[in-house]
């Protein structure tokens, strides 16, 4: 339960600081600070709840995890809902405060792409990029985490700050998901949004199954 409820919050955290940058004040800080928003809210919750449930905060990371072999698939189940509640949550919590002030809610900064959307790039380049940026996302939380070699110390900071180049990256492109639950929440509160969802699973699960089989096979793994 320890986990589930950190899993929860954590998930809550990220969508609430990172959409809530981008609705409430994306137009003063600009790509760069929203990109900010997300790593430095990883980097926070790491800290926070890692030592309770490893911060995954994200089905990609988890599905990843069990690909590699680090839980069982009835685990990483519960971790999903904890996750998709968590972001149902967070979203929720920034749709009251937008919808209240300010500029509105807006679109609550769902993903997208394609006309209209960031710099207008087609479903190919939304899908490769959410597919290597998770893929990426995933090499560096499965390397800084492992038993052998990681660095449990600097973990949560080297994961916060790989997922804010990401973003820098990304945010043009899809508005950066690597994230399933992130990309769910806030579409419940722009229903539009829902119709691309697919892309937003299915992409990142793929890779972040390729980063957990690469170290399942022991592919990236110091065997010295």
């Amino acid at each position: 339960m320890k986990k589930i409820v950190a899993e929860v919050i954590g998930t809550a955290a990220l969508v609430f600081f990172g959409c809530g940058a981008a609705v409430i004040a994306g137009a003063e800080i600009g790509t760069a600070g929203i990109a900010a928003a997300f790593g430095l809210a990883i980097v926070a919750m790491a800290y926070g709840i890692g030592a309770i449930s490893g911060c995954h905060i994200n089905p990609a990371v988890s599905f990843g995890a069990f690909m590699a072999g680090r839980m069982s698939g009835g685990e990483m189940v519960k971790y999903w809902v904890a996750q998709f509640i968590g972001a149902t949550l967070g979203a929720g919590i920034l749709y009251v405060m937008a919808s209240n002030g300010g500029d509105g809610a807006g679109a609550m900064g769902t993903n997208g792409w394609g006309a209209g959307y960031g710099g207008e790039y087609n479903t190919t380049a939304a899908f490769v990029f959410e597919v290597v940026g998770t893929f990426l996302f995933l090499v560096t939380i499965l390397g800084v985490t492992h038993k052998k070699g990681g660095h449990p110390a600097v973990a949560g900071l080297a994961i916060g700050l790989t997922l804010w180049v990401i973003h820098l990256v990304g945010i043009k492109i899809t508005g950066t998901s690597v994230n399933p639950a992130r990309s769910f929440g806030p579409a419940l509160f722009h229903m539009p949004a829902m119709s691309k969802i697919w892309l937003f699973i299915v992409a990142p699960l793929i890779g972040a199954g390729l980063a957990g089989l690469l170290f399942r096979t022991e592919m990236l793994e110091d065997n010295s």
